[in-house]
């Protein structure tokens, strides 16, 4: 019997890789358990294993009656009090048992007794069965929470065991499970049996009966050890991620450093064509990555960080940690982001209130602003730049400038344009921004800085006016270009109609044709009506009188003598005077 209890030890020692001293006390404990099974069992005892043979003794205890009051006092005071969960009471403690640990420093005032049992009962031997079992797996949770407890943050590779509406169990390896809860699950992603899935380990802990390893899908520390494992760059320390900023299943914004010169972090992240941060995506189901410079000055940083939209001027406040961000008025959506989404990405970032702005509306609030006892009321340095903006830094206590030299200088002056400096040294700028310089020093530098940008102003005042002209030009030439071709489009319409009516007057006239031919061929069926009276006359006798004749003889009863003109009317053109009188004075003679 003994032989096959150690046999049984080192097997599981070497199956499970529990320490052989480990599972013998588990065994002792087992023992001392099967003890006070049995019927008639002391009140307290001891129980001694012999590790190489497992042979075992059971001794009783004697305690003396003041030492046994003492040691139960002692546990008592140790008790913890509890409330009942049916009435919201307190408990009465029940008496202690006082554990052997307990009892072990007052070994010599103790007297012992061999009770060995000859043989456990069938509960006893089940309770021995129970305890061991326990033990083991309070060894086996040990082990893992002592192996595991210096992991959190590390990325892990599991296989799905399990899944349901409330958790995932995950295996990390064999009798290493992890639990992967509902508020760790990423919303988009499914977890089907057998697949593999990367995570992070966000806790460890040795209590309780269910696995004591609960990972993470959306933690922003998986993508950081996700990048680390696919870019060489992070794992040799040349490039560090500075900052994560996640919204988990939609969008991250990282922010990466480079601590060796000809290292670009940026590209060092994106790899070859992007398959490094291809890998990523596809790892995190298809979640987009920003990925962005970081830098040491607020407003460069907070600019890069609202990426993909275009900024045009950030304006900073380093008491309150705020950024005024102006964008274009068509960047305005974009920098936003839906929902707010980029917006929130870049505040998180960055740790800075982020508030966005349109041009037309940061314009419309500086027309608005107003100074009082030379103050400028926003807080902000009242110096206009080069490219007709404000300065972006913050204003010094009781100046309406910042630090900056430049800016400092203008309070010399009636303008707080910086290009009136352009004229001047390093040295005189210098000179002028120093507020205890000598008067006679500064005033030259002043008169000759303010003549020298009238007169730059005055030169750019004539190829203005110029241009103004040309601008005009332009816009003449432009109306002329309008009307001629609206005049076109009118001479173009006009000729249309009228080709419309010249097509309708020649089908007209063809119809006309049409029923004149019609009339001739009629004519020419019927004989004319002046052969008709012909014909009468001749069948009467009388001769026919021609129209020559008639004509000239209507002339001789009036006096007159006939006309050329009028003689050869309805006379043949070629014939001649002469022969139409002979006609006329023969019609005479006959006549007569």
């Amino acid at each position: 019997m003994s032989r096959e209890i150690v046999e049984a030890i080192k097997g599981l020692e070497q199956e499970k890789g529990i320490d052989a001293d480990t599972l013998m006390a588990a065994l002792e404990d087992a023992l001392l358990s099967a003890y006070k099974k049995t019927p008639g069992a002391a009140k307290y005892a001891r129980v001694d294993l012999d590790r190489d043979t497992a042979d075992f003794r059971v001794f009783e205890l004697i305690l003396p009656p003041e030492l046994e009051e003492k040691l139960m006092a002692q546990a008592i005071s140790e008790q913890e009090q509890e409330i009942d969960p049916e009435t919201g009471e307190m408990r009465e403690p029940e008496e202690p048992e006082l554990d052997p640990e307990l009892i072990a420093p007052y070994e010599d005032q103790i007297t012992t007794r061999d009770v060995t049992p000859d043989d456990f009962g069938r509960i006893a031997a089940q309770t021995a069965k129970q305890v061991i079992l326990q033990r083991i797996r309070e060894a086996e949770r040990h082990m893992m929470f002592e192996e595991y407890q210096d992991r959190v943050g590390e990325l892990i590779t599991g296989i799905i065991q399990q899944s349901d509406n409330r958790y995932t169990l995950v295996q990390l390896r064999e009798r290493v499970e992890a639990l992967l809860p509902r508020s760790e699950q990423v919303w988009n992603e499914r977890y089907d049996h057998g697949m593999r899935v990367k995570a992070v380990i966000t806790e460890v802990n040795a209590e309780g009966k269910g696995p004591g390893i609960v990972v993470s899908r959306r933690s922003p520390e998986l993508i950081k050890e996700l990048f680390e494992l696919e870019v060489p760059e992070i794992a040799d320390d040349l490039v560090e991620i500075v900052g994560v900023a996640r919204e988990p299943g939609y969008r991250s914004k990282i922010a990466v450093i480079s601590h060796a010169d000809g290292v670009d972090p940026v590209g060092a992240c994106v790899g070859p064509r992007g398959s490094r941060v291809r890998m990523v995506v596809s790892e995190l189901r298809g979640e987009k990555i920003d990925i962005i410079p970081y830098n040491d000055e607020p407003a460069r940083f907070v600019a890069k960080a609202l990426s993909p939209a275009r900024v045009r001027e950030v304006l900073v406040d380093d008491e309150t940690q705020e950024a005024t961000v102006i964008v274009p008025d068509d960047q305005l959506s974009l920098a936003i982001g839906r929902e707010g989404q980029n917006a929130r990405l870049a505040a998180k970032l960055t740790g800075w209130k982020v508030d966005i702005k349109s041009e037309t509306e940061f314009s419309q609030e500086e027309d608005e602003l107003t100074y009082e006892e030379g103050e400028d009321v926003d807080g902000r340095c009242a110096a206009v730049l080069s490219a007709g903006r404000r300065c972006p830094n913050a204003s010094l206590q009781g100046s309406r400038y910042c630090g900056l030299p430049q800016h400092q200088a203008l309070a010399r002056f009636d303008t707080n344009q910086v290009t009136v400096l352009t004229g001047l040294s390093d040295e005189e700028i210098s000179l002028l921004a120093d507020p205890n310089a000598d008067d006679a020093q500064v005033r030259p530098l002043v008169e000759r800085a303010t003549a020298q940008l009238e007169q730059e102003g005055a030169t750019e005042g004539e190829p203005q006016e110029g241009a103004a002209d040309a601008e005009e030009g332009v816009e003449e030439l432009e109306e002329a270009k309008e009307k001629a071709e609206t005049d076109v489009a009118e001479a173009e319409q006009e000729l249309q109609e009228a080709e419309q009516e010249a097509a309708e007057s020649v089908e007209a006239d063809e119809v006309e044709k049409a029923d004149e031919a019609a009339e001739g061929d009629e004519a020419k069926e019927e004989p004319p009506a002046a052969e008709a009276e012909q014909a009468v006359e001749t069948e009467s006798g009388e001769e026919p009188v021609e129209p020559e004749e008639a004509l000239a003889e209507d002339a001789a009863t009036e006096g007159e003598e006939p006309s050329q003109e009028a003689a050869t009317v309805g006379a043949n053109p070629s014939e001649e005077p002469k022969a139409a009188g002979e006609d006329s004075e023969g019609s005479r003679s006959g006549r007569a």
